[in-house]
C-alpha cells in the first residue's frame, strides 16, 4: 500500500480497494468502535462496578462489626448484669431522707465511742446531684491522736458512703487534751421521686436556656 492508493480511495466502492487499505479502515473502524463503546457504555459500566466494589466492601466492614457484637453479646450481657448489680449494691448504701438522721446519730456515737469530744457538728445545706443528694457536716473533735484514727477508721466501715474531707490537726490547747481535728464529713442520700422530677425540671429548664 502506498500514498496514491489512499489519495485514489472511492469511499463509495470501498470493496474495490486494494487490501491493505481495506485492511487499514477496518482497523480504522475498529478503534472507532472500541473508543465510542468506552465512552458510550463500558465507562459509566466501571463507573458502577467500582460503586458497586465500594458497597460491597462496606457491607463486608459493617457485616464483620456485627459479626463481633454478635459474638460478644452475652459477655456484654454478663458485664451489664454485673455493672446493674454493683450499681445496685452501692445505692443500698445510700441513705432516704428518712434515715439521715440516723446515719448522723451514729457519725456521732462512732466519735462518742472512741472517746472523742465533739466542739462542733453542724450539718450544712445539701448539695443535689442526678439521683443522690450530698449533705455536709462540719465537725471539730478533740482527743488523742489513736482515737482520732480509730475514729476515721470506723467512719470508713460504716454500712452507709461516708467520706471525710479537708481534715486539719492541730495540738490542743495544753499539752494534756491531746489533738483537735477539724474536718468536714459527707454523707450521701438517695433522692426520693418527687426530688428525681425535681432534678430533671430543673435540667430541662437549663437545657432550653
Amino acid at each position: 500500500m502506498n500514498l496514491s492508493d489512499l489519495n485514489n480511495l472511492d469511499l463509495k466502492d470501498i470493496t474495490s480497494a486494494p487490501a491493505p487499505v481495506r485492511a487499514l479502515l477496518l482497523a480504522l473502524l475498529f478503534v472507532v468502535i472500541i473508543v465510542g463503546g468506552w465512552f458510550l457504555v463500558w465507562s459509566d459500566a466501571m463507573n458502577g462496578l467500582e460503586a458497586a466494589r465500594r458497597e460491597e466492601q462496606s457491607l463486608r466492614d459493617t457485616f464483620t462489626v456485627k459479626k463481633g457484637q454478635a459474638f460478644h453479646y452475652e459477655a456484654y450481657k454478663r458485664r451489664l448484669s454485673e455493672i446493674e448489680q454493683s450499681l445496685a449494691s452501692l445505692l443500698r448504701q445510700l441513705p432516704d431522707r428518712s434515715q439521715m438522721d440516723a446515719l448522723l446519730t451514729d457519725i456521732n456515737q462512732v466519735g462518742v465511742g472512741r472517746g472523742l469530744e465533739f466542739e462542733l457538728f453542724r450539718p450544712g445545706a445539701e448539695t443535689l446531684s442526678d439521683f443522690y443528694a450530698t449533705l455536709p457536716v462540719s465537725i471539730k473533735v478533740m482527743g488523742n491522736y489513736h482515737d482520732i484514727g480509730s475514729f476515721v477508721n470506723d467512719l470508713a466501715k460504716l454500712p452507709r458512703i461516708v467520706t471525710l474531707h479537708d481534715v486539719v490537726l492541730n495540738p490542743g490547747k495544753d499539752k494534756d487534751s491531746g489533738l483537735t481535728m477539724d474536718a468536714r464529713i459527707q454523707t450521701y442520700r438517695y433522692l426520693d421521686e418527687a426530688e428525681l422530677a425535681e432534678v430533671r425540671k430543673q435540667k430541662q429548664g437549663a437545657a432550653k436556656k
